[in-house]
């Protein structure tokens, strides 16, 4: 019998605008969700909020419409521990796709290896407060102890406020992560502020540290079109431009202002101007992070 679910979070913008700005060949959206169906993949049972599905079909029609040829889905914690959705996504992609896990400590070896013949180069740890807070020391580095061996990175979720009393642990961790949403500064902050200041010492400091650019809605204080978002991007970009990867975050789970698709890739040449760092960020980044064949 088919799950009914009754969403507590708005839909993405239907009317994605196509971009100015034309990506390159090969562009990856490098932080992005499937959500559902809920009939065909039932959400976890404990999850902090419902979705409205952003199925397959429409995660196929908002990349044709910016000009995304790869993707790497995040398997979002609505779906819990099971990953099947981006499974069977990757499956039908033609290579075209990667994935993010979301496990935990109960996973066999074998299971992990499915999910890497699969398509899966990472896996996903939230500490952000409203998604569950801080994951079980234990567990965590347990997960780590596993995923090492596979090549694997860490996917990381922080609140801004948090990112200076991870700073020493991440620095000591055994293998590459990923840091969410440029940490969630906020932009009315400014460039100056102690999270922010944190994140880009990391990146000096730790060649295991890769940064996300997306989430500019959720960095932004001004709405849309969200480019006061652009000089900590910037920052990031001039940083460390051989780790630093983009994704549009569709659907946009818990934004408190829902962005237009067009709009976050018009985005891009802001926050890098030159041609060669673009091709960096979108193409060689996450060819070389996540695997995909060159």
């Amino acid at each position: 019998m088919a799950m009914m679910y009754t969403p507590t979070i708005p839909p993405p913008d239907p009317n994605t605008r196509t971009p100015k700005f034309k990506l390159p060949s090969l562009s990856c959206d490098a932080h992005c969700h499937i959500f559902g169906p809920g009939a065909m993949y039932p959400y976890a049972p404990d999850r902090s909020y419902t979705p409205p599905d952003a199925p397959l079909k429409d995660f196929k029609v908002l990349h044709a419409k910016l000009g995304v040829e790869r993707a790497v889905i995040v398997n979002a914690s609505v779906h819990g521990t099971d990953n099947t959705v981006a499974l069977d996504a990757i499956a039908q992609s033609n290579g075209a796709y990667r994935a993010v896990a979301n496990i935990d400590d109960t996973i066999t070896e074998r299971q992990l290896r499915v999910l890497h013949e699969g398509g899966f180069r990472g896996c996903r740890f939230n500490f952000v407060r409203h998604l569950g807070g801080v994951p079980d020391k234990g567990v965590f580095n347990r997960i780590i102890a596993m995923v090492a061996p596979l090549g694997w990175h860490i996917d990381l979720h922080f609140d801004a406020i948090d990112l200076p009393e991870y700073a020493d642990m991440l620095t000591k961790l055994p293998l590459s992560y990923t840091i969410d949403h440029m940490g969630r500064v906020k932009a009315y902050e400014g460039l100056d502020q102690l999270p922010f200041r944190i994140l880009i010492e990391l990146m000096q400091r730790d060649e295991k540290c890769w940064v996300k650019i997306c989430g500019s809605e959720r960095v932004s204080s001004a709405g849309p079109p969200f480019t006061d978002a652009v000089p900590f991007a910037r920052k990031i970009v001039e940083t460390a431009p051989d780790r630093v990867i983009w994704g549009t975050d569709w659907p946009h789970p818990n934004v408190k202002v829902m962005p237009n698709d067009g709009d976050l890739v018009d985005l891009i040449p802001l926050f890098a101007p030159e041609p060669e760092f673009q091709h960096k960020i979108l193409v060689d980044n996450p060819a070389r992070l996540f695997e995909f064949d060159r």
